[in-house]
């Protein structure tokens, strides 16, 4: 299952989690050129359950879009939380790496919100 959703307080929530169904990849894809035709400030939490892995072209259309969408991106992005099982500081630093704004790892959604709303005014 796969949710783009923009809350009043600037948090765009990114889910993409079970019961994964045949069309999530394309669902995603198609949330990450929403999120990347965005022309306000916003703080990005993204909630992933583990699974739900993009196929080879699925991931190339992924890196293109970070690509395409890096300098936007890193202008109107204030933070982004990532929750998701199993992550570490190493995925935390490639993207620390991509964009400059603050990124961090948290362990449940609660604690993402917490950490973007420390962020709001960058965004707001």
């Amino acid at each position: 299952m796969v949710s783009l959703e923009t809350g009043t307080d600037s948090v765009v929530t990114l889910r993409y989690l079970p019961p994964y169904e045949a069309g999530d990849e394309r669902a995603y894809l198609d949330a990450l050129a929403e999120i990347g035709r965005r022309e306000a400030p916003f703080l990005l939490l993204t909630i992933f359950g583990g699974g739900g892995k993009l196929s080879r072209e699925g991931e190339r259309e992924q890196a293109l879009w970070f690509k395409a969408t890096r300098a936007r991106f890193g202008r109107l992005c204030g933070a982004c939380a990532i929750v998701r099982p199993g992550a570490n500081e190493q995925m935390a630093e490639t993207f620390r790496k991509l964009w400059p704004f603050p990124i961090s790892l948290e362990p449940d959604e609660a604690a993402g919100r917490a950490f973007l709303l420390r962020h709001k005014v960058k965004a707001a």
